[in-house]
């Protein structure tokens, strides 16, 4: 069991301070950011908090995907990643402990992911009207044998990628920043990811 104490928040922030994050800067690409939230469950265990898009959205309702949203004139992506997990889980007072690559979507944006750790006994109120659920994966979820999937897409001449978590299959690009989570914030690794390809539905 991974524990969410204070040698892994530790392990974590070194990792991520290693890493030299790639910035994508394209000006006609939306700037947006997601949350990726490390918490503890009831049992002590090292989670994060991944969610289920209200299905009546009109971007890519029903989709998984971590907390997140635009980033507003202004505003940081940290900024941004924290007033998102705030706005639709309720979430508040997290320690940032890094940022990951750009990913540039084909839908348009530039997902910023940031790193951040929730304090003990933090609760957890999705809102209605964003989230239709809220899970709590353990981390090692992300270390499963068979994780990732790298897939062909016949739309594509990049590789597409899945992480199963659960009984599910997560495509990019929340599944491509799960995969970055796991090399770089839990290993220490090197590893790109801008270059793994979303499926055709994520496009729009």
């Amino acid at each position: 069991m991974l524990v969410a104490d204070d040698d892994l928040r530790a392990r974590l922030r070194h990792h991520l301070a290693a890493h030299e994050r790639t910035e994508v800067e394209d000006r006609e690409l939306r700037h947006a950011a997601v949350a990726f939230t490390v918490i503890g469950d009831d049992a002590g265990r090292a989670c994060f908090l991944l969610t289920r898009r209200a299905s009546r959205l009109n971007a890519h309702g029903g989709q998984w995907a971590l907390p997140g949203g635009s980033v507003d004139p202004g505003e940081s992506a940290v900024e941004a990643a924290r007033r998102e997990l705030e706005e639709e889980v309720g979430v508040t007072g997290v320690e940032v402990l890094g940022v990951l690559d750009d990913y540039p979507t084909r839908s348009g944006y530039r997902i910023t992911p940031v790193v951040v750790w929730a304090v003990p006994g933090t609760t957890v109120t999705p809102d209605p009207a964003e989230v239709a659920e809220v899970h709590h994966v353990p981390l090692t979820e992300l270390d499963r044998d068979d994780a990732p999937r790298f897939i062909s897409i016949p739309e594509s001449d990049r590789p597409g990628i899945q992480m199963p978590i659960g009984d599910h299959l997560i495509h990019a690009p929340t599944a491509a920043v799960l995969y970055q989570v796991r090399e770089v914030a839990l290993h220490g690794r090197d590893t790109r990811v801008a270059h793994l390809d979303e499926p055709p539905f994520a496009w729009r």
